[in-house]
């Protein structure tokens, strides 16, 4: 069979397949009267159309893999991909606040104006690194069950 990795690199594929296709059907969607169009555009609909269907039974087959396994006792590999998304949103925003604490407000024209920070950003900064981590050591454990697992019909 094949293994839930493969069938989230061939996800990737279709998807960027699908970016592609539809680029070219914009290109040769419209032709000066006279001229002929440099591709097929029924021949890339009919394959934007499978590779549609194609995506559609793998997103369906890695959602049920995802839902069966378990990553440890009660926690399912469904419940761990949201949790990974959560902690790099998290890192995100925090990263974004730290950016912004760290800029200098240039709209500021009177230099008699005194800014100050309303968080802490070294506590900010342990956060990040923290989160960081917590990323890493989950994304390693989704990775191992990704390369492992069989992909379910």
């Amino acid at each position: 069979g094949m293994k839930l990795a493969e069938a989230l690199l061939e996800r990737s594929e279709c998807q960027e397949r699908l970016h592609v296709l539809e680029s070219r059907l914009q290109a040769n969607l419209k032709i000066q009267e006279g001229d002929e169009p440099h591709e097929d555009p029924q021949a890339l609909l009919k394959e934007a159309m499978e590779v549609q269907e194609r995506l559609c039974t793998l997103i369906q087959r890695i959602n049920r893999t995802n839902q069966t396994l378990e990553l440890e006792k009660g926690v399912t590999l469904s419940d761990a991909l949201a949790r990974r998304d959560m902690l790099r949103r998290k890192r995100q925003m925090l990263s974004n606040l730290a950016h912004s604490a760290q800029e200098r407000d240039y709209r500021l024209t009177h230099s008699e104006v005194k800014m100050r920070l309303t968080l802490d950003l070294g506590a900010i900064q342990k956060e990040i690194d923290a989160l960081s981590k917590q990323f890493r050591e989950l994304d390693t454990r989704i990775q191992g069950v990704n390369w492992t697992a069989e992909l379910l019909d």
